[in-house]
């Protein structure tokens, strides 16, 4: 299943699979190649990176493997980010860890991922975090010129305040097509601090990063994880790790939004798991069951 970020912006797959910690997989090249292929045969086409993930090498690890199967690359859609500069010899020698949304950096940083991921063009750059030094006309001047050069397709950020959001926006020569933020059942402070209503008026699509709390929901042993456990076991009408995982994926794409998970996971069984959560229907009163128990308190 497919669906449109913005009114003209990419079509991506309804479940995003995260690369960050695509070094922990333990797949050698041809090992995820075939991952890959078997994503793609499962419907999810979207490919989330980072130039700094991995210290800034799954890049790199991705456009190997991708390279062996070419094939592949017109029916997928990578998302990478850029503007986290980190202190490490693989990247620009950077003497302490800080942001950069320069337009000399974003352009560097694209054409670097360019290289990295070993392809002609990116479908989606995000900056990566807000900067308190933002200069959002030269930001603007930046994705303009990758835009016009072919590099980039499309352009938005993570992690920005509606207010960050609608001040970028705004000197924007053509529309942002997202907000990558962190949303699941743990974190729902996009839900009330105006991040999801701004992304609606704006007819675009969020998508949201550990949606499933970072592995919180399963691990994690306070009160509140428990009683959200309890509530998700309860809408999915049966117990287990399983029942809980693919009803919060479920949970976050009932939502009238548009919400696109990024699930983090290399393991075949759990990409599976997500693509079920995409058949599941969950009634109001229980979206609203699993809220309540996420609060810990009815509704007013």
């Amino acid at each position: 299943m497919r669906t449109q970020l913005s009114t003209n912006g990419p079509e991506v797959s309804r479940i995003a699979l995260g690369c960050m910690r695509l070094r922990d997989w333990g797949l050698s090249s041809s090992g995820l190649r075939r991952r890959i292929e078997e994503c793609v045969e499962l419907g999810v086409t979207t490919f989330d990176h980072a130039d700094i993930y991995g210290d800034y090498s799954c890049e790199e690890l991705f456009g190997e493997a991708l390279s062996g199967i070419p094939r592949i690359r017109p029916r997928i859609q990578l998302v990478t980010k850029c503007g986290i500069v980190l202190v490490s010899p693989r990247g620009p020698g950077a003497s302490i860890k800080h942001y950069d949304t320069s337009g000399k950096h974003i352009v560097e940083s694209a054409e670097n991922s360019l290289r990295r991921l070993r392809t002609d063009y990116i479908d989606l750059l995000l900056i990566h975090r807000p900067d308190p030094m933002i200069d959002v006309d030269e930001v603007a001047e930046a994705f303009a010129g990758l835009r016009d050069s072919g590099k980039v397709r499309y352009f938005g950020v993570s992690n920005f305040t509606h207010g960050q959001f609608d001040l970028l926006a705004s000197r924007m020569p053509f529309p942002l097509v997202t907000n990558q933020v962190e949303c699941s059942v743990l974190e729902t402070a996009a839900f009330t601090d105006g991040t999801i209503e701004a992304c609606t008026r704006r007819r675009i699509a969020p998508m949201a990063w550990s949606p499933l709390g970072g592995g919180e929901l399963f691990t994690g042993r306070s009160e509140r994880v428990k009683r959200i456990r309890k509530a998700l076991e309860e809408v999915a009408g049966r117990p287990g790790e399983q029942a809980v995982e693919e009803t919060a994926l479920a949970w976050i794409l009932r939502h009238p939004a548009g919400i696109v998970p990024v699930i983090g996971t290399g393991k075949l069984e759990r990409i599976e798991r997500a693509v079920r959560s995409l058949q599941i229907e969950i009634s109001r009163e229980d979206w609203f069951r699993i809220w309540t128990a996420s609060q810990g308190r009815d509704v007013p």
